[in-house]
Protein backbone atom coordinates (compact mmCIF):
# COMPACT_ATOMS: atom_id res chain seq x y z
CA UNK A 1 0.00 0.00 0.00
CA UNK A 2 1.14 3.52 -0.93
CA UNK A 3 1.97 5.82 2.13
CA UNK A 4 0.40 8.55 3.27
CA UNK A 5 2.52 11.85 2.71
CA UNK A 6 1.09 13.20 6.33
CA UNK A 7 1.61 11.56 9.85
CA UNK A 8 4.34 8.86 8.99
CA UNK A 9 6.36 8.68 12.04
CA UNK A 10 9.61 6.60 12.20
CA UNK A 11 12.57 5.94 13.63
CA UNK A 12 14.42 4.42 10.39
CA UNK A 13 16.08 6.86 8.23
CA UNK A 14 15.73 4.96 5.44
CA UNK A 15 12.34 4.03 5.53
CA UNK A 16 11.55 8.43 6.12
CA UNK A 17 13.49 8.88 2.70
CA UNK A 18 11.82 6.05 0.87
CA UNK A 19 8.12 7.15 2.01
CA UNK A 20 9.26 11.17 1.07
CA UNK A 21 10.47 9.91 -2.25
CA UNK A 22 6.56 8.14 -2.82
CA UNK A 23 5.21 11.49 -1.80
CA UNK A 24 7.07 13.99 -4.44
CA UNK A 25 5.27 14.07 -7.83
CA UNK A 26 7.13 12.76 -10.81
CA UNK A 27 8.01 14.34 -13.87
CA UNK A 28 6.65 11.92 -16.71
CA UNK A 29 9.48 9.74 -17.69
CA UNK A 30 10.68 11.02 -21.53
CA UNK A 31 11.36 8.16 -23.77
CA UNK A 32 15.32 7.94 -24.87
CA UNK A 33 16.83 9.75 -27.91
CA UNK A 34 17.55 8.00 -30.60
CA UNK A 35 21.03 7.63 -31.55
CA UNK A 36 21.54 9.02 -35.14
CA UNK A 37 22.74 5.79 -37.25
CA UNK A 38 26.36 6.32 -38.14
CA UNK A 39 26.61 6.58 -41.99
CA UNK A 40 26.95 3.13 -44.04
CA UNK A 41 29.88 2.87 -46.74
CA UNK A 42 28.02 2.35 -50.05
CA UNK A 43 29.07 1.30 -53.35
CA UNK A 44 26.86 3.34 -56.14
CA UNK A 45 27.06 1.47 -59.22
CA UNK A 46 28.84 3.76 -61.92
CA UNK A 47 29.63 3.31 -65.84
CA UNK A 48 33.02 4.50 -67.49
CA UNK A 49 30.74 7.45 -68.94
CA UNK A 50 30.84 8.92 -65.79
CA UNK A 51 33.95 8.54 -64.69
CA UNK A 52 35.68 12.45 -64.98
CA UNK A 53 38.58 11.59 -67.36
CA UNK A 54 38.42 8.19 -68.21
CA UNK A 55 39.33 8.22 -71.70
CA UNK A 56 42.13 11.02 -71.09
CA UNK A 57 44.20 8.63 -69.08
CA UNK A 58 47.22 6.62 -70.12
CA UNK A 59 45.74 3.58 -68.24
CA UNK A 60 48.14 0.89 -69.28
CA UNK A 61 51.10 3.02 -66.78
CA UNK A 62 48.77 1.22 -64.20
CA UNK A 63 49.32 -2.36 -66.06
CA UNK A 64 52.80 -3.75 -64.05
CA UNK A 65 51.14 -2.82 -60.67
CA UNK A 66 47.93 -4.75 -61.53
CA UNK A 67 50.42 -7.53 -62.74
CA UNK A 68 51.89 -7.48 -59.26
CA UNK A 69 48.59 -7.41 -57.37
CA UNK A 70 46.48 -10.29 -59.24
CA UNK A 71 49.94 -12.64 -58.55
CA UNK A 72 49.35 -11.71 -55.04
CA UNK A 73 45.63 -12.09 -55.33
CA UNK A 74 46.21 -15.56 -56.69
CA UNK A 75 48.32 -17.11 -53.71
CA UNK A 76 45.13 -17.49 -51.73
CA UNK A 77 42.71 -19.97 -51.86
CA UNK A 78 39.28 -19.85 -54.08
CA UNK A 79 37.16 -18.83 -51.10
CA UNK A 80 39.35 -16.52 -49.47
CA UNK A 81 37.13 -13.54 -48.97
CA UNK A 82 38.79 -9.65 -51.03
CA UNK A 83 38.44 -7.24 -48.45
CA UNK A 84 36.35 -6.53 -45.37
CA UNK A 85 33.46 -8.13 -45.82
CA UNK A 86 34.04 -9.67 -49.14
CA UNK A 87 33.24 -6.34 -50.90
CA UNK A 88 35.59 -7.24 -53.36
CA UNK A 89 34.41 -10.92 -53.77
CA UNK A 90 36.02 -14.26 -53.56
CA UNK A 91 39.76 -14.85 -54.88
CA UNK A 92 37.97 -17.19 -57.27
CA UNK A 93 36.22 -13.61 -58.80
CA UNK A 94 39.45 -12.41 -59.85
CA UNK A 95 41.02 -15.37 -61.67
CA UNK A 96 39.62 -14.84 -64.86
CA UNK A 97 39.79 -10.73 -65.05
CA UNK A 98 43.98 -11.71 -63.67
CA UNK A 99 44.55 -14.05 -66.70
CA UNK A 100 43.00 -11.69 -69.05
CA UNK A 101 45.09 -9.00 -67.50
CA UNK A 102 48.36 -11.15 -67.45
CA UNK A 103 47.92 -12.50 -71.01
CA UNK A 104 47.45 -9.01 -72.20
CA UNK A 105 49.93 -6.86 -74.77
CA UNK A 106 50.14 -4.05 -76.27
CA UNK A 107 50.95 -1.49 -73.70
CA UNK A 108 53.24 1.81 -74.15
CA UNK A 109 51.58 3.05 -76.94
CA UNK A 110 48.15 5.40 -77.58
CA UNK A 111 46.86 2.15 -79.11
CA UNK A 112 47.95 -0.07 -76.43
CA UNK A 113 46.21 2.47 -73.50
CA UNK A 114 43.11 2.32 -75.52
CA UNK A 115 43.12 -1.82 -75.87
CA UNK A 116 44.20 -2.02 -72.15
CA UNK A 117 41.41 0.44 -71.28
CA UNK A 118 38.96 -1.95 -73.71
CA UNK A 119 39.86 -4.80 -71.81
CA UNK A 120 39.14 -3.24 -68.40
CA UNK A 121 35.64 -2.29 -69.22
CA UNK A 122 35.27 -6.10 -70.29
CA UNK A 123 36.19 -7.04 -67.22
CA UNK A 124 35.22 -4.69 -64.27
CA UNK A 125 32.70 -2.61 -63.11
CA UNK A 126 33.21 0.78 -61.93
CA UNK A 127 31.56 1.65 -58.26
CA UNK A 128 31.34 5.60 -56.88
CA UNK A 129 32.63 5.19 -53.09
CA UNK A 130 30.20 6.87 -50.97
CA UNK A 131 30.36 7.48 -47.00
CA UNK A 132 26.45 8.01 -45.93
CA UNK A 133 25.73 10.68 -48.65
CA UNK A 134 29.49 12.11 -48.88
CA UNK A 135 31.33 10.75 -52.32
CA UNK A 136 34.62 13.55 -51.20
CA UNK A 137 37.41 12.92 -49.54
CA UNK A 138 40.93 14.28 -48.25
CA UNK A 139 43.78 12.81 -51.07
CA UNK A 140 47.03 13.26 -50.04
CA UNK A 141 50.72 12.32 -50.82
CA UNK A 142 53.67 10.27 -49.45
CA UNK A 143 57.19 8.99 -51.27
CA UNK A 144 59.84 6.84 -50.90
CA UNK A 145 62.42 9.00 -48.60
CA UNK A 146 66.28 8.84 -49.12
CA UNK A 147 68.72 9.69 -46.60
CA UNK A 148 72.34 9.01 -45.55
CA UNK A 149 73.37 6.42 -43.68
CA UNK A 150 76.26 3.86 -42.55
CA UNK A 151 76.66 -0.12 -41.26
CA UNK A 152 78.76 0.93 -38.46
CA UNK A 153 78.24 4.01 -35.88
CA UNK A 154 80.53 7.20 -35.63
CA UNK A 155 81.63 9.74 -38.37
CA UNK A 156 78.27 11.51 -37.86
CA UNK A 157 76.24 8.28 -38.67
CA UNK A 158 74.65 8.41 -35.13
CA UNK A 159 70.52 7.97 -34.93
CA UNK A 160 69.74 4.20 -35.19
CA UNK A 161 67.19 2.14 -37.22
CA UNK A 162 66.34 -0.70 -35.59
CA UNK A 163 65.25 -4.09 -37.08
CA UNK A 164 61.77 -5.58 -35.45
CA UNK A 165 62.34 -6.68 -32.09
CA UNK A 166 62.14 -10.23 -30.71
CA UNK A 167 59.64 -9.72 -27.95
CA UNK A 168 57.82 -7.81 -30.04
CA UNK A 169 54.04 -9.60 -30.44
CA UNK A 170 51.58 -8.51 -33.16
CA UNK A 171 48.00 -10.10 -32.75
CA UNK A 172 45.39 -10.53 -35.22
CA UNK A 173 42.08 -9.75 -33.62
CA UNK A 174 39.60 -11.80 -36.03
CA UNK A 175 41.27 -14.95 -34.20
CA UNK A 176 39.22 -14.12 -31.49
CA UNK A 177 36.42 -12.32 -32.60
CA UNK A 178 35.17 -12.08 -36.03
CA UNK A 179 33.58 -8.75 -35.47
CA UNK A 180 37.19 -7.37 -34.99
CA UNK A 181 38.19 -8.73 -38.43
CA UNK A 182 41.31 -5.85 -39.59
CA UNK A 183 41.77 -5.28 -36.20
CA UNK A 184 45.16 -5.53 -34.67
CA UNK A 185 47.43 -4.71 -31.79
CA UNK A 186 50.90 -4.64 -30.75
CA UNK A 187 52.83 -5.56 -27.73
CA UNK A 188 54.88 -7.26 -25.47
CA UNK A 189 54.16 -9.73 -22.78
CA UNK A 190 55.45 -8.89 -19.25
CA UNK A 191 54.21 -11.42 -16.18
CA UNK A 192 52.57 -13.58 -18.45
CA UNK A 193 50.06 -10.23 -20.13
CA UNK A 194 50.19 -8.86 -23.33
CA UNK A 195 51.25 -4.52 -22.48
CA UNK A 196 51.77 -1.84 -25.26
CA UNK A 197 55.11 -1.52 -26.56
CA UNK A 198 57.65 0.80 -25.83
CA UNK A 199 57.23 4.16 -26.98
CA UNK A 200 58.87 6.64 -29.32
CA UNK A 201 60.78 8.55 -26.11
CA UNK A 202 61.54 5.14 -24.47
CA UNK A 203 63.13 3.97 -27.87
CA UNK A 204 64.75 6.82 -28.26
CA UNK A 205 66.67 7.14 -24.53
CA UNK A 206 67.95 3.60 -25.31
CA UNK A 207 65.54 0.96 -23.90
CA UNK A 208 66.15 -1.29 -26.23
CA UNK A 209 69.74 -0.63 -26.59
CA UNK A 210 71.98 -3.73 -26.22
CA UNK A 211 69.81 -5.84 -28.42
CA UNK A 212 71.67 -5.81 -31.23
CA UNK A 213 68.96 -4.54 -32.93
CA UNK A 214 70.79 -1.81 -35.47
CA UNK A 215 69.98 -2.29 -39.15
CA UNK A 216 71.99 0.63 -40.21
CA UNK A 217 73.02 4.37 -38.79
CA UNK A 218 71.75 7.66 -40.08
CA UNK A 219 73.40 10.78 -40.18
CA UNK A 220 70.42 12.67 -39.51
CA UNK A 221 67.60 11.88 -36.35
CA UNK A 222 65.47 13.98 -38.98
CA UNK A 223 65.07 12.21 -41.68
CA UNK A 224 64.93 9.38 -39.62
CA UNK A 225 61.52 10.60 -38.09
CA UNK A 226 60.45 11.10 -41.80
CA UNK A 227 61.35 7.57 -42.81
CA UNK A 228 58.96 6.40 -39.68
CA UNK A 229 56.19 8.25 -41.61
CA UNK A 230 56.39 7.06 -45.09
CA UNK A 231 57.49 3.76 -43.76
CA UNK A 232 60.56 2.73 -46.35
CA UNK A 233 63.11 4.27 -48.16
CA UNK A 234 66.65 4.36 -49.79
CA UNK A 235 69.72 4.76 -48.08
CA UNK A 236 72.78 5.95 -49.30
CA UNK A 237 75.65 4.45 -48.21
CA UNK A 238 78.96 6.22 -47.93
CA UNK A 239 80.70 3.93 -50.58
CA UNK A 240 78.09 5.32 -53.05
CA UNK A 241 75.97 2.09 -52.73
CA UNK A 242 72.30 2.12 -51.77
CA UNK A 243 70.31 0.00 -49.14
CA UNK A 244 66.61 -0.25 -49.69
CA UNK A 245 64.61 -0.20 -46.44
CA UNK A 246 61.27 -1.35 -45.45
CA UNK A 247 58.43 -1.59 -42.87
CA UNK A 248 58.71 -4.64 -41.29
CA UNK A 249 56.26 -3.69 -37.88
CA UNK A 250 55.53 -0.92 -35.36
CA UNK A 251 55.37 -0.30 -31.98
CA UNK A 252 51.51 -0.69 -32.12
CA UNK A 253 50.71 3.09 -30.20
CA UNK A 254 48.55 5.95 -32.06
CA UNK A 255 50.35 7.86 -34.80
CA UNK A 256 50.05 11.72 -34.01
CA UNK A 257 50.93 13.88 -36.71
CA UNK A 258 53.36 16.62 -35.94
CA UNK A 259 52.60 18.56 -38.47
CA UNK A 260 48.66 18.96 -36.61
CA UNK A 261 50.86 19.62 -33.10
CA UNK A 262 52.81 22.84 -35.15
CA UNK A 263 49.77 24.66 -36.33
CA UNK A 264 47.64 23.92 -33.01
CA UNK A 265 50.88 25.54 -30.98
CA UNK A 266 51.28 28.10 -33.79
CA UNK A 267 54.61 27.38 -34.73
CA UNK A 268 53.35 26.85 -38.91
CA UNK A 269 50.39 28.23 -40.77
CA UNK A 270 48.04 26.11 -41.66
CA UNK A 271 48.08 27.71 -45.31
CA UNK A 272 51.71 27.13 -45.62
CA UNK A 273 51.80 23.51 -43.24
CA UNK A 274 53.43 21.02 -45.68
CA UNK A 275 56.25 18.05 -45.49
CA UNK A 276 58.87 21.03 -46.74
CA UNK A 277 57.75 23.40 -44.24
CA UNK A 278 57.45 21.17 -41.34
CA UNK A 279 60.95 19.23 -41.88
CA UNK A 280 62.38 23.18 -42.33
CA UNK A 281 61.11 23.97 -38.73
CA UNK A 282 62.50 21.16 -37.08
CA UNK A 283 65.87 22.20 -38.80
CA UNK A 284 65.72 25.31 -37.60
CA UNK A 285 64.96 25.00 -33.77
CA UNK A 286 66.90 22.08 -32.94
CA UNK A 287 66.01 22.28 -29.12
CA UNK A 288 62.39 21.90 -29.48
CA UNK A 289 62.61 19.66 -32.36
CA UNK A 290 63.26 16.12 -30.53
CA UNK A 291 60.79 16.95 -28.05
CA UNK A 292 57.91 17.17 -30.68
CA UNK A 293 58.82 14.42 -32.45
CA UNK A 294 58.61 12.30 -29.56
CA UNK A 295 55.13 13.22 -28.83
CA UNK A 296 54.20 10.80 -31.98
CA UNK A 297 54.41 7.81 -29.61
CA UNK A 298 54.08 5.15 -32.92
CA UNK A 299 57.93 3.56 -34.17
CA UNK A 300 58.67 1.81 -37.12
CA UNK A 301 60.93 -1.32 -37.63
CA UNK A 302 62.87 -1.77 -40.65
CA UNK A 303 64.56 -5.00 -42.81
CA UNK A 304 66.09 -4.70 -45.93
CA UNK A 305 64.47 -5.15 -48.98
CA UNK A 306 66.29 -7.07 -52.17
CA UNK A 307 65.25 -6.42 -55.19
CA UNK A 308 62.07 -4.34 -56.16
CA UNK A 309 60.68 -1.55 -53.88
CA UNK A 310 59.11 -0.21 -51.81
CA UNK A 311 57.05 -2.55 -50.58
CA UNK A 312 53.43 -1.79 -49.69
CA UNK A 313 50.73 -3.45 -47.12
CA UNK A 314 49.96 -6.25 -50.26
CA UNK A 315 53.15 -7.46 -50.05
CA UNK A 316 54.08 -5.93 -53.34
CA UNK A 317 56.52 -3.59 -54.89
CA UNK A 318 54.51 0.04 -55.48
CA UNK A 319 54.18 1.64 -58.76
CA UNK A 320 55.16 5.24 -58.68
CA UNK A 321 52.23 7.59 -59.35
CA UNK A 322 49.92 4.34 -59.78
CA UNK A 323 49.80 3.09 -56.60
CA UNK A 324 47.45 4.30 -53.68
CA UNK A 325 47.51 3.80 -50.41
CA UNK A 326 43.49 2.73 -48.96
CA UNK A 327 41.71 2.27 -45.54
CA UNK A 328 41.51 -1.44 -45.93
CA UNK A 329 38.31 -1.55 -43.33
CA UNK A 330 36.41 -0.19 -46.49
CA UNK A 331 38.80 -1.28 -49.26
CA UNK A 332 40.22 -4.60 -50.76
CA UNK A 333 43.98 -4.74 -51.28
CA UNK A 334 44.53 -5.10 -54.85
CA UNK A 335 41.66 -4.02 -56.26
CA UNK A 336 41.99 -1.32 -58.77
CA UNK A 337 40.73 2.08 -58.35
CA UNK A 338 40.37 5.17 -60.51
CA UNK A 339 40.85 8.44 -58.62
CA UNK A 340 39.32 11.48 -59.24
CA UNK A 341 41.47 14.56 -57.47
CA UNK A 342 43.47 17.95 -58.26
CA UNK A 343 47.35 18.15 -58.57
CA UNK A 344 49.22 19.61 -55.53
CA UNK A 345 48.45 22.77 -55.14
CA UNK A 346 45.47 23.31 -56.86
CA UNK A 347 43.09 25.18 -55.86
CA UNK A 348 39.15 25.23 -56.04
CA UNK A 349 39.31 28.58 -58.03
CA UNK A 350 41.90 26.81 -60.20
CA UNK A 351 41.50 23.29 -60.25
CA UNK A 352 44.66 21.04 -62.62
CA UNK A 353 42.72 17.79 -62.82
CA UNK A 354 44.42 14.74 -61.41
CA UNK A 355 42.41 11.47 -63.01
CA UNK A 356 44.17 8.45 -63.58
CA UNK A 357 43.49 4.36 -62.78
CA UNK A 358 45.57 3.29 -59.61
CA UNK A 359 45.60 0.17 -57.79
CA UNK A 360 45.10 -0.05 -53.85
CA UNK A 361 48.36 -1.76 -52.74
CA UNK A 362 49.12 0.00 -49.43
CA UNK A 363 47.90 1.30 -45.85
CA UNK A 364 49.30 3.84 -43.67
CA UNK A 365 48.07 4.80 -39.72
CA UNK A 366 46.66 7.94 -40.88
CA UNK A 367 44.66 6.68 -43.85
CA UNK A 368 41.28 6.53 -42.52
CA UNK A 369 37.80 6.20 -43.52
CA UNK A 370 36.46 5.30 -46.97
CA UNK A 371 37.16 7.87 -49.37
CA UNK A 372 40.43 8.19 -48.60
CA UNK A 373 44.00 7.99 -50.19
CA UNK A 374 47.36 8.47 -50.51
CA UNK A 375 49.31 9.00 -53.54
CA UNK A 376 52.70 7.42 -54.12
CA UNK A 377 54.58 9.69 -56.18
CA UNK A 378 58.15 7.57 -56.28
CA UNK A 379 61.51 8.48 -55.02
CA UNK A 380 63.58 11.30 -54.84
CA UNK A 381 63.23 15.10 -54.62
CA UNK A 382 60.39 15.59 -57.29
CA UNK A 383 58.63 12.69 -55.58
CA UNK A 384 58.95 14.96 -52.14
CA UNK A 385 57.63 18.02 -54.05
CA UNK A 386 54.33 17.10 -55.15
CA UNK A 387 54.04 14.49 -51.75
CA UNK A 388 54.38 16.95 -49.47
CA UNK A 389 52.33 19.47 -50.71
CA UNK A 390 49.66 17.05 -51.74
CA UNK A 391 46.07 17.76 -49.81
CA UNK A 392 43.73 17.81 -52.31
CA UNK A 393 39.31 16.83 -52.44
CA UNK A 394 38.13 14.39 -54.49
CA UNK A 395 36.83 10.98 -55.26
CA UNK A 396 37.17 7.55 -56.56
CA UNK A 397 35.90 4.80 -57.68
CA UNK A 398 36.03 1.37 -57.16
CA UNK A 399 36.21 -1.45 -60.01
CA UNK A 400 35.06 -4.97 -59.43
CA UNK A 401 35.00 -8.12 -60.98
CA UNK A 402 31.56 -8.91 -63.45
CA UNK A 403 30.73 -11.49 -61.11
CA UNK A 404 31.10 -9.28 -57.85
CA UNK A 405 29.08 -7.00 -59.72
CA UNK A 406 26.65 -9.11 -60.67
CA UNK A 407 26.08 -10.75 -56.92
CA UNK A 408 25.64 -7.10 -55.85
CA UNK A 409 22.90 -6.25 -58.27
CA UNK A 410 20.83 -9.21 -56.79
CA UNK A 411 21.42 -9.05 -53.62
CA UNK A 412 22.91 -12.57 -53.30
Amino acid sequence: MKPSCFGIRGTMAGLLVLALAACEPRAPEEPPKAMPEPPQFLLETSTYDQLPGWREDKVAEALPALIRSCDRLLRAPDDREVGRGAVGGTVMDWRAPCAAIADFSGAGSDSGDDAFRNLVEQLFVPFKVMYGDKDTGLFTGYYEAELRGALFPGSGYDTPLYKRPNDLVTVDLRHFDKDLSGKRVAGRVQDGRLVPYHARDEIDNGVIDGANLELLWAADPIDVFFLHIQGSGKVLLPDGSTMRVGFDGSNGLPFVAIGRLLIDEGYVSRANASMQSIREWLRNNPDQATELMQRNPRYIFFRKIEGEGPIGAQGVALTPRRSLAIDPSFMPLGAPVFLDTTWPGSSASNPRPLRRLMVAQDTGSAIKGAVRGDFFWGAGDPALAEAGRMKQRGSYYLLLPKSVAARRATGS
